[in-house]
């Protein structure tokens, strides 16, 4: 399994309770349709961090990178009216970052991999 990480700001005017059930919503539908596994959503307690984590951090739990490709894919293909709640989502977040991260030591033990 491997990890969407992402680190969020919401915008100044954004409420952390509407966001956590707008992430909830639209998790919800990407997991429905088997474009990911789990995921959680978390919140950086009592500003306890560095200056590099976000507010928020929100993992995403997919099979491998193909899987995260077939994800992007399909959101990609959606109406207007599915992408309603990732619109609502999106609209609350002021910035973010994020990383793919698997787990290690890996069956494949690469630190790098390259075509050419």
């Amino acid at each position: 399994m491997n990890l969407y990480h992402c680190m969020i700001e919401l915008k100044s005017d954004a409420k952390a309770l509407a966001f956590a059930a707008s992430v909830e919503q639209w998790m919800g539908e990407l997991k429905a349709l088997n474009l990911i596994g789990g995921w959680r959503l978390m919140r950086r307690k009592l500003g306890l961090a560095s200056t590099m984590h976000e507010a928020f951090l929100l993992e995403i739990e997919v099979e491998d990178l193909a899987a995260l490709e077939r994800a992007f894919q399909a959101v990609a293909g959606l109406d207007e009216t599915e992408m309603r709640h990732y619109e609502l989502m999106h609209g609350m977040i002021a910035s973010y970052t994020v990383g793919v991260y698997r787990p290690f030591p890996d069956p494949e033990r690469r630190e790098r991999v390259a075509l050419i």
